[in-house]
């Protein structure tokens, strides 16, 4: 076993763990943090794996940009930024759901390569994967911003509840749909039966 591994290793658990604490924190802020560590230390992942470009673009769009979104988005929506209740859930059901997905998948590898020895391709430029990108992959990265962007505007929209609703009435004004004492209704209707 080489250094290499031993690196490769080590960000595989710190990035585990940090999925872990994720899932099992009650504090939303947080979470949003150790998303931060987990998608950091995949990024390490690849620059042991000699993939730099990818690794600056895991940085720079993900741990800059989306998890950036994700907190700006719980600041802009006014979640309680302390410990909540409501995040802490029974987490058995998604043990088991994880457990058993992450077995499946440790099946299928060991079926589809039995353990041979896979030959590496030869490294990527950030010339072969801006080709990639913009001529065969252009449609899901525009439809990915798109999503982006509608996830922005619906954390706005979803800040400001009063946005397309009508103004409350002032605090001692009349209601219209008030009772009055002699069982009437106030307001239009009240003035209505009144002329009938």
């Amino acid at each position: 076993m080489t250094g290499a591994d031993v690196l490769l290793l080590a960000l595989g658990a710190v990035a585990v763990g940090a999925g872990v604490l994720v899932v099992a924190t009650k504090h939303l802020v947080r979470a949003g943090l150790y998303l931060v560590v987990c998608l950091g230390a995949l990024a390490g992942d690849y620059l042991v794996l000699t993939a730099e470009l990818v690794a600056w673009v895991q940085v720079l769009i993900y741990v800059g940009a989306v998890v950036v979104l994700l907190l700006f988005a719980v600041m802009l929506t006014r979640a309680p930024i302390g410990a909540s209740d409501d995040l802490d859930r029974p987490g058995w059901p998604a043990a088991l759901i994880g457990g058993g997905a992450g077995l499946g998948l440790a099946v299928l590898l060991v079926d589809a390569f039995r353990w041979s020895r896979v030959e590496l391709p030869t490294a990527g430029t950030a010339e072969r994967l801006g080709e990639q990108v913009f001529r065969s992959w252009v449609l899901p990265f525009e439809v990915l911003s798109v999503l982006l962007l509608a996830a922005l505007v619906g954390a706005i929209v979803l800040s400001r509840p009063e946005i397309g609703r009508r103004p409350a009435a002032p605090p001692g004004g009349p209601d219209r749909d008030a009772v009055t004492p002699a069982g009437r209704v106030a307001g239009g209707a009240a003035d209505e039966g009144g002329r009938g």
